[in-house]
């Protein structure tokens, strides 16, 4: 144990001993400086060149839309290519008005004995689904026989089973159709000899792991545009767009970052505080996939800030910081006052003062767009980082304790502790006009969405990182929590858990159904939240651990440019 020395009188002296504290010693960041290059002159004239050129193929994918009205089923098969590539926030009126229509008249388009266009069924299904309608999956009942069980000769139409399959990842509770079809279409696509040779079988790899409903839109999205090369058909024109239109918006990111990488090396928490992890990247990669957009600018930078400071809060509370010393952090993030940083100890300062800024910064943002009017978003940020912490404090002191909470006990904390509560509200802050007052008021009360992305959230990373955590001395997760409840072997818990997530996603598709209580461009950010998880977490912690999976998924998004 280190010791410090407080103060001297003559010859003696006062030794107080420094506290023992844990470390889980995280890789460093794998990324060093790579990203500040992005912020040059030259990244802004490459930013600009395009435009013209972008618009023109713009006009032209709007004529197709135009030209195939009359042909519903060249129309939907244009439209899910459109939202593959990409591309449809360029054409989100456009869309909308033909799904709006193409919800009028769904049963009349799906009506019919021909099981040859089972593709065509479960891809109209999909599309409105995804956009929100209630659209039945009674439809599908044509496709099975006396005993509801899915014919047979439906395997000889392997793109019809594999777009089946992507439909019923938007399936609900109590919908046994899909849950059969589900099985079916699983069972079918992972056996390599229905489709050895077929030139579909690279795409039903990739979804039977990264199904659609939850995989995140810029990583669909060159796997999309490496999928239509491989089809001598496909469209040239919306394929060069979507290429022109991914690499436009990866500069526009690269330079995002690079703001945002400047920010991260000028706090010097690498140094500081290096007991944290330091994965700046990797959280800016996190909250691309909460929106992409370009106009969500704003809320994409304030939002990877927090996420990137609420990581190394979480890794005080959780490995470095004293009981008492939490308890001071707690206090002060309760006051969100400078007065409180002369009570902090001084590695607390310096993530207490960051915060202070970063969230004094968005003020700022906020008031010179809206005059002042849209003061309550930074309070409502704030009040939900604080809630987050109170959970962090709860788990101290179970660590402290050595306590050892039932699943429900452990659940009720860490719904809030998997930090996604707070993410959501402060998802909404940098949104404009789209998050009113009564947006905010809405997702402050716990709605069903938000504890459903926050359940996926924790059970993934419980599921995936228990083990990591309990080698450097953590409080049970949920797995262990289970295990001891239940008598339950390891297995077992891993499969009551993920039944738990399953009924989350249909939680999450139930509460996108229209009419709902907010926008559905505000319910997109749990719905994208849950998304990221579902990559970040898949078989391994990828966020703590980031040296390899995710590097490779951020160079493919943030430094690979397509190949036009």
């Amino acid at each position: 144990m280190a010791l410090t020395i407080l103060a001297t009188s003559g010859s003696a002296k006062t030794v107080i001993p420094e506290p023992s504290r844990r470390s889980a010693n995280y890789h460093p960041s794998v990324w060093g400086d790579k990203f500040l290059a992005y912020g040059s002159s030259n990244q802004e004239k490459d930013y600009t060149d395009t435009v013209e050129q972008l618009q023109g193929l713009k006009e032209e994918v709007k004529k197709m839309l135009v030209q195939t009205a009359e042909e519903p089923k060249l129309l939907i098969n244009l439209i899910d290519d459109i939202q593959r590539l990409g591309v449809s926030y360029h054409f989100e009126a456009e869309i909308e008005a033909v799904l709006q229509h193409k919800s009028d008249v769904y049963h009349e388009f799906c009506a019919g004995e021909d099981v040859d266009d089972l593709h065509d069924v479960a891809l109209c299904f999909r599309l409105l689904r995804q956009a929100g309608y209630k659209v039945s999956s009674d439809v599908f009942s044509k496709y099975m026989d006396e005993n509801r069980k899915f014919k047979e000769c439906l395997l000889r139409d392997t793109r019809g089973l594999l777009s089946l399959f992507e439909a019923t990842h938007f399936r609900v509770h109590e919908e046994d159709i899909l849950e059969e079809a589900l099985k079916f279409t699983t069972f079918h696509l992972e056996n390599p000899k229905s489709h050895l040779s077929n030139p579909l079988a690279s795409e039903i790899s990739h979804a039977l792991k990264y199904p659609i409903r939850k995989n995140l839109n810029r990583l669909g999205v060159r796997q999309s545009m490496s999928a239509q090369e491989k089809n001598d058909s496909h469209n040239k024109v919306l394929l060069k767009f979507a290429k022109l239109d991914f690499n436009q918006l990866q500069k526009m990111y690269q330079q995002e970052l690079s703001h945002i990488t400047r920010w991260w090396k000028d706090l010097n928490f690498a140094e500081k505080l290096s007991f944290a992890r330091d994965r700046v990247v990797e959280c800016y990669f996190w909250i691309l996939g909460v929106y992409f957009e370009p106009r969500y600018c704003i809320a994409r930078r304030f939002l990877t800030k927090v996420i990137t400071l609420g990581s190394v809060v979480d890794d005080i509370y959780d490995l470095y910081g004293t009981f008492d010393e939490l308890l001071l952090f707690t206090d002060a993030l309760e006051r969100w006052d400078t007065d409180a940083l002369d009570l902090l100890p001084d590695y607390m300062q310096v993530c207490y003062q960051a915060l202070l800024d970063t969230y004094s910064e968005m003020e700022k943002v906020l008031d010179k767009e809206a005059a002042g009017k849209s003061s309550y978003r930074v309070h409502e940020a704030k009040k939900s980082f604080t809630r987050l912490a109170k959970s962090y404090l709860d788990e101290a002191k179970w660590f402290k304790e050595g306590y050892f909470p039932t699943t429900e006990e452990y659940m009720n904390v860490a719904l809030m502790s998997a930090g996604y509560e707070m993410l959501a509200i402060t998802s909404f802050v940098g949104m404009g006009d789209e998050a009113t007052k009564e947006a905010f008021q809405w997702v402050f009360n716990d709605p069903l969405i938000v504890r459903a992305s926050s359940l996926i959230a924790r059970l993934c990373d419980d599921m995936t990182g228990h083990e990591f955590e309990q080698e450097k001395g953590d409080i049970p997760s949920a797995v262990e929590c289970y295990m001891k409840q239940h008598g339950a072997t390891k297995d077992e818990a891993y499969t009551e858990l993920q039944k738990r997530v399953a009924n989350a996603w249909k939680d999450m598709n139930q509460e996108c159904l229209r009419p709902t209580q907010i926008p559905l461009s505000l319910l997109a950010r749990s719905d994208n939240l849950a998304r990221a998880i579902n990559i970040i977490y898949d078989g391994d912690d990828g966020y703590t651990h980031s040296s390899t999976r995710t590097k490779d998924l951020i160079i493919s998004v943030l430094v690979d440019p397509v190949p036009l």
